[in-house]
């Protein structure tokens, strides 16, 4: 589990396919400094398994993409030289600085648009319709990784508004227009959800849930 509190920004510096995976070499000096085989990184909010057989020895880790992961998130565009966002997974005695982050992706997004204000940005970003559902004003969402507070939402849209540590400590400091970023909706949405379908029957979605309780 993560939290969306990007610790470093880090760079591919290889890229390359390996029988039905992609193999990604990654530098990130903070996140190395005691990963070992096995270990958990977020890379762009892709949760992504360290395969070095010693760990970190020299600031960089190794990963392995399966074409699942590729299909659903935007690495498949990744690389070499491309910037991302690196988070180690929490530990159980570590605060939860952002929200629950399962480094899941849900889907890829595109920035709209880049609003830029006197100390913060303002970035509004396509809102995938099934995901639509699951993100709310004043709500969590995690993009590219960032844990971010819905400031506004429309039917095919949402906003964020980022605080300058933000523009500074990740990717999302410098996205332009026509970027693809990972989105992961807040999976607390998704579980109750699912688990008002079982009081009120339905298809499984929060609109069928409601057009059914208003029926009753």
């Amino acid at each position: 589990m993560f939290t969306g509190i990007v610790e470093e920004i880090g760079e591919v510096l290889a890229v390359r396919e390996s029988a039905e995976v992609v193999v990604f070499t990654v530098r990130g000096r903070t996140v190395t400094t005691d990963a070992r085989h096995g270990d958990s990184i977020a890379v762009n909010g892709v949760c992504l398994t360290v395969i070095d057989p010693d760990g970190s020895t020299d600031g960089t880790f190794t990963v392995e993409l399966v074409p699942e992961t590729l299909k659903r998130s935007s690495l498949s565009t990744v690389t070499e030289g491309t910037r991302v966002n690196l988070e180690r997974a929490v530990p159980v005695t570590g605060r939860l600085g952002g929200h629950i982050v399962q480094g899941h992706v849900d889907g890829v997004a595109t920035l709209l648009t880049r609003t830029p204000g006197e100390r913060s940005d303002e970035l509004r970003f396509s809102l995938p319709a099934e995901l639509a559902r699951y993100v709310v004003e004043k709500g969590s969402v995690a993009v590219d990784g960032v844990s971010l507070t819905v400031a506004g939402v429309a039917p095919d849209s949402f906003v964020v508004a980022l605080i300058p540590t933000t523009l500074s400590h990740t990717t999302l400091g410098f996205r332009e227009p026509g970027d693809n970023v990972n989105v992961e909706v807040d999976v607390v949405a998704k579980y109750v959800e699912r688990l008002a379908v079982g009081y009120v029957g339905g298809s499984g979605s929060a609109a069928a849930v409601g057009e059914e309780a208003r029926a009753q």
